[in-house]
């Protein structure tokens, strides 16, 4: 065979090959696609980051503090204003946490209020059990607490977040009640167990005031530090461990998860066990914050978590979801509020113009799942 020759069949081997492979990659992305995960080559990085859901939430919260800013200004745009922003969100942040696993499996906890009160009188039961001096760990000043009196009652409020969250892990996962109304009824016997254990009536402490009010960092509270710890644990749990990954999975399709090896009711065990002890993490925190207990209230802050995710681009039908979106939508419904009563506008219209969003919010994530499955 001649030199030419040779070339000839080296090069149609060679175009043969790589349509092989594009045949292979085509049939690669056709089941990646039918997995219901969207597959785009084309795509930069640019053009994905401005598709998400968080960036369209970023940039809504950008030109809400811009126009408060102008609007409001010497009042809003101050550190103090931002700082005090800051406070106001860092219950509702670890809240969110767990709110966002949760809803990316494609289910809903309910229960939050129930395990944040139960958290609150936990923590109060647990310093009520040490004795100091002529009284007990309740009765000590922010400022003669010690770190033993913290954790105990830190103990107590995880503890009670933790059994909340293993009820509705338990089942959901594998009694295969609906999330739904698992986590509806232990809403209900949550706040019926807090009612008897403090017959209807809120106790108050100071021992936890460091907590919130301290300051290890000079100009930030040790409330928002927390929070900011918190936001990046649960990021890096959720999108850089297995954990994170059979979360996605099952949120996309339990079926096929399963079948791939994961264990799918233990993950939502612990999945619901994770947003349990936010929820209780969060009691501990409320205390701390406003140094009493509130067994008739945090009513709507299930509503609330659950907005804050939906804000910032989990989808409620499973499968998606960031923390950085997350935090960015717990702050939506806080900056409107605040920044609507320093230019002197009712702030009942925060609840209107959240509302309104949060159906927008959602009726964009039911057009992207529909033009993915278009293509």
């Amino acid at each position: 065979m001649s030199d030419e020759a040779k070339t000839a069949v080296e090069l149609v081997a060679e175009q043969r090959t790589d349509a092989e492979k594009a045949a292979v990659q085509q049939q690669a992305d056709a089941l990646v696609e039918g997995a219901g995960i969207s597959v785009d080559k084309a795509a930069t990085i640019w053009q994905r980051l401005m598709g998400t859901q968080a960036t369209f939430t970023f940039i809504a919260l950008l030109a809400l503090v811009i126009g408060f800013s102008v609007m409001g200004a010497g009042k809003f745009n101050t550190g103090s204003n931002f700082v005090n922003l800051a406070q106001n969100v860092a219950i509702l942040t670890v809240l969110s946490m767990g709110a966002t696993f949760v809803i990316v499996t494609a289910g809903v906890d309910l229960s939050v209020p129930s395990a944040v009160i139960l958290g609150e009188v936990f923590a109060v039961k647990a310093l009520s059990l040490v004795t100091v001096g002529d009284g007990t760990g309740v009765d000590v000043s922010g400022e003669n607490t010690t770190a033993t009196l913290l954790l105990v009652a830190l103990a107590g409020s995880l503890f009670a977040g933790l059994t909340v969250g293993l009820i509705n892990g338990f089942v959901v996962g594998y009694l295969k009640v609906p999330a739904l109304i698992a986590t509806l009824g232990t809403l209900g016997a949550g706040l019926g167990v807090a009612y008897l254990m403090q017959n209807g009536v809120n106790v108050a402490t100071y021992a936890l005031a460091p907590v919130a009010t301290g300051q290890i960092i000079p100009g930030l509270p040790n409330l928002v530090l927390v929070a900011v710890f918190v936001a990046l644990g649960g990021g890096v749990l959720l999108h850089l461990t297995v954990f994170g990954r059979h979360t996605y999975a099952i949120g996309s399709n339990e079926e096929a998860a399963r079948r791939s090896g994961i264990k799918v009711e233990r993950h939502l065990l612990k999945v619901y066990a994770f947003a349990g002890l936010m929820s209780g993490l969060g009691g501990y925190l409320s205390v701390a914050y406003f140094s009493t207990t509130s067994v008739a209230g945090h009513s709507t802050d299930n509503l609330n978590a659950i907005t804050a995710a939906a804000l910032g681009g989990t989808s409620l039908f499973g499968g998606i979801g960031t923390i950085i979106g997350t935090v960015i939508g717990v702050w939506i419904p806080a900056v409107l509020n605040n920044g609507l009563i320093i230019v002197g506008v009712q702030a009942y219209w925060q609840l209107v113009v959240v509302g309104f969003v949060l159906i927008l919010a959602v009726w964009s994530d039911q057009l992207r799942r529909r033009s993915r499955s278009r293509r």
